[in-house]
């Protein structure tokens, strides 16, 4: 980057979490059709819940939910609750992809860095220490990285010893690797990046632009789960039926 950062150790309670939440989720609509993806119920309750309440637990207070197809039903619910969090919604009225969704909450991020989740997918990573590793590369990215043993499903990361993410690949097959969470922590200057009113993709336009340059991985031998499909939400349920 072109200038160094001194962040102080920040406190979860003082860092925005984003949540996009907006995706149409055409593949799991057999099983789950009549709410948004993130509001599929895992042992009676939506899986954005169980999201919130992970991230909660490290003492994150301001929630972003980034909404849009069926968006009024994950509104409705959380207007509901009451509690210590702070839950804001940033709506699009268009589909803008997770990066088009993410810009559009940009006047309601007021941490610098933030936490950014995929509303569909969740890895039990120590969020402390993803802060920290963050801050400690002077990282303008940091994307949360598990390794898998097939990650035939899923995009490859390549990471360089200092952890820099230097490659992206599509599916490579049955060979393991590590892959994308869809937990990331930004600094506010990566929403420059991002054009306005558009539909565009962190995965597929952000990150391979900024590829080589201050984007780490912070790597983690926790598993990672998806709900995308009905398969992956079988998985889903039955390894969080448990989850406290």
């Amino acid at each position: 980057m072109t200038e160094s950062r001194n962040h102080e150790r920040m406190k979860a309670r003082n860092i925005d979490v984003v949540i996009l939440c907006g995706g149409l989720g055409k593949r799991l609509r057999g099983v789950v059709s009549d709410r948004p993806k993130p509001m599929a119920e895992i042992n009676n309750r939506p899986f954005l819940d169980i999201l919130i309440e992970y991230v909660a637990g490290y003492g994150f207070k301001r929630f972003i939910l980034c909404i849009g197809y069926m968006g009024d039903v994950v509104r409705e619910y959380y207007q509901k609750r009451s509690g210590s969090l702070t839950i804001l919604f940033s709506e699009e009225k268009d589909p803008l992809g997770t990066g088009g969704a993410l810009k559009n909450a940009e006047l309601l991020i007021q941490s610098n860095p933030f936490l950014v989740m995929n509303g569909d997918s969740f890895c039990k990573i120590e969020l402390d220490r993803f802060i920290d590793y963050h801050i400690s590369k002077e990282a303008l990215v940091t994307i949360a990285l598990a390794q898998i043993k097939s990650a035939s499903d899923y995009g490859v990361v390549t990471i360089d010893p200092s952890g820099r993410i230097i490659r992206f690949d599509e599916k490579l097959g049955n060979k393991g690797g590590f892959v994308n969470t869809g937990m990331y922590l930004f600094e506010k200057e990566a929403l420059s990046l991002i054009p306005p009113n558009k539909n565009y993709s962190l995965e597929y336009h952000l990150f391979p632009m900024v590829i080589g340059k201050d984007v780490y991985g912070y790597t983690t031998k926790e598993s990672f789960i998806d709900i995308g499909t009905p398969q992956r939400y079988e998985r889903a349920r039955q390894i969080l039926a448990d989850f406290e």
